[in-house]
């Protein structure tokens, strides 16, 4: 096995689970424990993971924002189902806007070559996926961040101020209910709300992970969203808080 395949299993077992043995890393990885030791120092360094006594935990995201490689491989299926259903939104001949993110991307990866519609994205990551499918893609241009694989600044945000979609795919680190959806990055806030402005249709697509979250910059309100795809919410005040701005809600289940 390849060591990045491994690493990335290894974040993959760790976070799902809520942390993880070495030796039991080892074990199911059919490799020594001192390599499961390098392997979580590299991961460590690399803001993925954070060493514990004896194995690993999930990297501290209160303070810190997680970086796609942790992000991709959490709630994996639940980001599939939500990609499923909010792909059924996308209409022949319209403008769509895929903001960058994991839940997103899972939607990029499913859009079939036989839709026609424009995409654009902050995401070269997306971007290239869409391509393959043989869509026209433009890309936002700007200044692209490592931690979540998006391009950001002055230059995404002047192409953005001078285009408009039909149809916007939204991601999110938190729903608070009250203050709305939040980021922890400034610059991407402001990429969100130009996107959220420039868009007749948004479509929030988060896992419920997400619900009665904050992070550090506010970038739009419930009131902003006309769809959510979602696996479930099951607080009642939250459900009350979205239906009050008239956001409609889609769950999805297998």
């Amino acid at each position: 096995m390849l060591p990045e395949k491994r690493k990335r299993l290894i974040v993959e077992r760790v976070t799902e689970r809520d942390g993880c043995k070495a030796a039991v890393l080892a074990e199911e990885l059919s490799v020594s424990t001192a390599t499961i030791r390098r392997d979580l120092r590299a991961l460590e360094d690399e803001g993925r993971i954070e060493r514990s006594h004896g194995g690993a935990v999930p990297a501290t995201a209160l303070a810190n924002e997680q970086s796609y490689s942790q992000k991709e491989v959490q709630h994996l299926e639940q980001k599939r189902l939500i990609a499923e259903r909010a792909e059924k939104e996308i209409r022949d001949g319209e403008v769509v806007f895929f903001d960058a993110g994991t839940t997103t991307m899972q939607i990029a990866k499913r859009v079939e070559s036989e839709q026609s519609f424009i995409a654009v994205t902050n995401s070269p990551l997306q971007a290239h996926t869409l391509a393959e499918n043989n869509f026209r893609v433009k890309l936002t241009g700007g200044t692209f961040r490592e931690e979540t694989r998006a391009c950001v600044g002055p230059s995404a945000e002047r192409f953005i101020d001078r285009t408009s979609f039909d149809l916007l795919f939204l991601g999110t680190n938190g729903i608070d209910p009250k203050i709305g959806l939040m980021t922890p990055n400034e610059s991407e806030a402001e990429i969100k709300s130009k996107i959220v402005d420039a868009a007749s249709r948004v479509v929030l697509v988060a896992d419920s992970s997400k619900i009665n979250q904050q992070s550090f910059v506010r970038f739009a309100g419930l009131e902003d969203i006309d769809l959510l795809v979602i696996d479930s919410v099951d607080d009642a005040g939250v459900y009350g808080a979205f239906e009050d701005a008239g956001v409609t809600i889609a769950e999805v289940s297998d």
